[in-house]
């Protein structure tokens, strides 16, 4: 009962707030005056696709497998970067150059390269490891696709394109003796 008691002392000090006209005015006029303030301000939305927001200098996005100047890979199959990822998401399988066959410029050249973008966490990590500066990170952020197996990028998908000299050069016709 005593409690009871406590509650009624503290309804008679307290008195009951009344709605008033003007507070909800005044309520009403800050409401606009935020919705014109921002009504006024430059449109800060991107249209994308057809606008693309810059990316930070050193953003790391797709995967890229380099080559050398004259169409060389520069991948050498040492594996290092299979070792230094995380969560293991890159395969590697080496095997001899031979000369008939020249790959790369070292002993060995990457057989078999795959990397399951499904599972990289985009650290860089690989691209620390590289020795000869063969895996790069570059600034391509639009990796979706339609199905899982799609994302498992192969050496052919992950390599630069030939440069345009050596590009000619194979095309070119075979001269024989005649």
């Amino acid at each position: 009962m005593a409690d009871t008691n406590k509650k009624d002392e503290k309804e008679e000090k307290e008195p009951a707030k009344q709605p008033s006209v003007a507070g909800d005015i005044a309520a009403l006029a800050t409401g606009m005056a935020t919705t014109l303030g921002e009504f006024f301000r430059p449109v800060v939305t991107t249209m994308y696709p057809e606008e693309k927001t810059p990316r930070a200098e050193r953003y790391r996005g797709r995967h890229y497998l380099r080559r050398y100047e004259n169409g060389l890979e520069r991948c050498i199959g040492c594996e290092r970067c299979a070792a230094a990822c995380p969560v293991g998401c890159i395969l590697v399988i080496a095997a001899e150059n031979t000369e008939e066959k020249r790959v790369s410029p070292g002993e060995r050249y990457a057989k078999t390269y795959e990397i399951n973008m499904l599972r990289c966490i985009f650290c860089g990590y690989c691209e620390e490891a590289c020795p000869v500066q063969a895996i790069v990170l570059g600034p391509e952020y639009e990796l979706s696709d339609t199905s899982r197996e799609k994302f498992i990028y192969t050496k052919e998908k992950l390599l630069e394109p030939l440069p345009p000299d050596v590009q000619a050069r194979l095309n070119a016709p075979k001269k024989g003796p005649g």
